[in-house]
């Protein structure tokens, strides 16, 4: 994917034989996309009482430009407009530049729960000075990740409550360990349990809870973008997405609608790959919230002739290990994206997820956020009344055109088109 360009012009009016053609994918990728990428003897082996596969759309968003490189984004998602939103927000960063990325090194916490700490502050100075000696019980627990080059890294700890308090004493101790290309939950909750038992004795405690943490934000990722006001239809608008992104910083209502726009465009991407989206969006919403406040993950700010924009967030992706082992779709969508690391990935999804709120936030500051949706949301109304062919695009652009969008009157539509009433011209 290094030299193909993510600009394809009108790809969205072709066949999606044609799709695949310019795309070059092989006749064996063709199999998998048909099969979702999962057959069910190997669902049956990811999870339990399987009785079947689930099938999502898989698609591609267009023109993106990552640190100077360009990327098709795969990304499977339920909701129109997502893909073509994302696509569009991407041509408009595409005429600034691109996306620039910086990301932290892949880093995870294990956390330790201790309790009944009778004395929290001699506890830390205690297993501060063995750090050593749990490092060295943490490495031997992911040696394989060690020799390539990551394993632990880091050491915290945290008195959370007192002997005299509620809870009792309590200390939690973060392992900070480097996964590399990997996302890391299972290797992080091994080195957990691993160190759990020596650092109790250290602390003269007992152990609680051990496993990782989803607030993983040891492991950000930072994306910018500019685009000249010209591009976004003028200063009006461009005035228009930083007065929304103001909203956002100051009401947490508006902040999650915010938020949830640029988790459109992230958990597409994590759900292509293969990713714990979850995992990612319960962290993505406590750094929001780190403050004490619910902010928005992405802010905009209007630059002399352009908007500037930037989003933080932590993403703890994987390219190897986890359903990339053996969901097919999943091993397809990231070699489709061209991402050569973990954080090349991450960059890709933040990027996404940038796209989508700049998408939304110029639809609000325009034509409203229904207008667009809806449009694309008539082609689903439109087969769901029993269209197809090209019927399906006559009956959505005609039930859009009426503002319309409602089953009954895609039936009608339907009916009409099928059965055009024939007037008889008498001489």
């Amino acid at each position: 994917m290094s030299d193909r360009s993510s600009r394809i012009s009108g790809f969205y009016k072709l066949p999606v034989e044609r799709r695949r053609e310019i795309l070059s994918l092989a006749r064996d990728r063709l199999d998998v996309l048909a099969s979702g990428g999962l057959d069910i003897g190997t669902a049956d082996h990811m999870i339990e009482n399987v009785l079947g596969v689930f099938a999502l759309p898989f698609a591609v968003a267009l023109n993106f430009r990552v640190d100077g490189k360009d990327h098709l984004v795969p990304m499977v998602v339920e909701e129109p407009s997502v893909v073509a939103a994302a696509s569009n927000a991407a041509r408009l960063v595409r005429l600034g530049g691109g996306f620039a990325v910086e990301h932290d090194p892949p880093v995870m916490a294990a956390q330790v729960q201790l309790v009944d700490v009778a004395d929290p502050d001699a506890a830390v100075l205690a297993i501060e000075a063995a750090r050593a000696e749990i490092f060295a019980l943490a490495a031997a627990e992911v040696e394989g990740l060690c020799a390539r080059g990551g394993g632990p890294v880091g050491l915290r700890c945290r008195v959370l409550s007192r002997p005299a308090d509620p809870d009792g004493g309590m200390v939690v101790v973060h392992v900070e360990v480097d996964c590399r290309d990997a996302m890391g939950a299972n290797l992080v909750n091994g080195v957990a349990e691993a160190v759990a038992d020596r650092l109790a004795e250290l602390a003269r405690a007992r152990v609680g809870l051990r496993i990782l943490t989803n607030l993983s934000d040891r492991r950000c990722v930072r994306v910018r973008a500019r685009i000249p006001v010209d591009a976004l239809g003028g200063a009006t608008v461009a005035d228009g997405i930083a007065a929304a992104s103001r909203f956002a910083e100051l009401d947490a209502y508006r902040a999650a609608t915010h938020n949830k726009g640029i988790m459109n465009g992230v958990d597409a991407v994590l759900v292509a790959t293969g990713n714990d989206w979850r995992g990612v969006e319960a962290g993505a919403h406590a750094f929001a919230a780190r403050s004490g406040r619910y902010l928005p993950l992405a802010v905009w700010r209007r630059v002399e002739g352009a908007l500037e924009g930037r989003l933080e967030m932590p993403m703890a992706v994987g390219t190897v290990g986890g359903a990339l082992r053996c969901h097919a779709g999943a091993r397809l969508a990231l070699e489709l994206s061209g991402a050569a690391s973990a954080a090349e990935l991450a960059g890709l999804a933040a990027a996404a997820g940038l796209a989508s709120n700049l998408a939304a936030l110029r639809a609000l500051a325009t034509e409203g956020i229904q207008r667009g949706h809806m449009s694309l949301h008539a082609r689903v109304v439109a087969r769901a009344a029993g269209a197809t062919g090209d019927l399906v695009d006559r009956v959505a652009a005609e039930i859009a055109a009426l503002g319309d969008v409602k089953p009954e009157r895609a039936r009608a539509v339907l009916d009409r088109l099928r059965h055009p009433v024939v007037t008889e011209v008498v001489k």
